[in-house]
């Protein structure tokens, strides 16, 4: 048997309609056989059980991930709302000065305030 017919019907095979009987009888009838080592169930078994297991971990992993996330994306934002609250308490307002750090002084220039002179 040739090649491309075994391809042709290994392909006719995934059809819903098809007998899977004649076709693996006409394989006997050739000289093909599906005879599997001793163990090969087990090895197959314990493949697809170690499968969940990897998935379990990854789930676990990713939980713990996200439980680390959500406290220290908590204490950022306590952190932020301690540092507006101090702003506004020195400064007195929450204008976008006092985020700078920039007094009323308007005879400055930010070059000035950067560079030092």
């Amino acid at each position: 048997m040739k090649p491309s017919e075994i391809k042709k019907m290994l392909i006719s095979s995934l059809n819903a309609g098809t007998d899977t009987t004649e076709i693996s009888g006409r394989l006997e009838e050739e000289g093909i056989t599906f005879d599997f080592k001793n163990g090969f169930r087990d090895k197959i078994v314990e493949k697809v059980f170690s499968a969940g297991l990897t998935i379990n971990r990854e789930m676990e992993f990713m939980r713990s991930v996200n439980f680390a996330f959500n406290r220290i994306a908590l204490t950022g934002v306590a952190a932020i709302v301690l540092l507006l609250i101090s702003i506004f308490f020195m400064e007195g307002s929450l204008s976008f000065n006092s985020f700078l750090g920039l007094s009323d002084n308007y005879d400055e220039s930010i070059v000035s305030l950067l560079t030092g002179n």
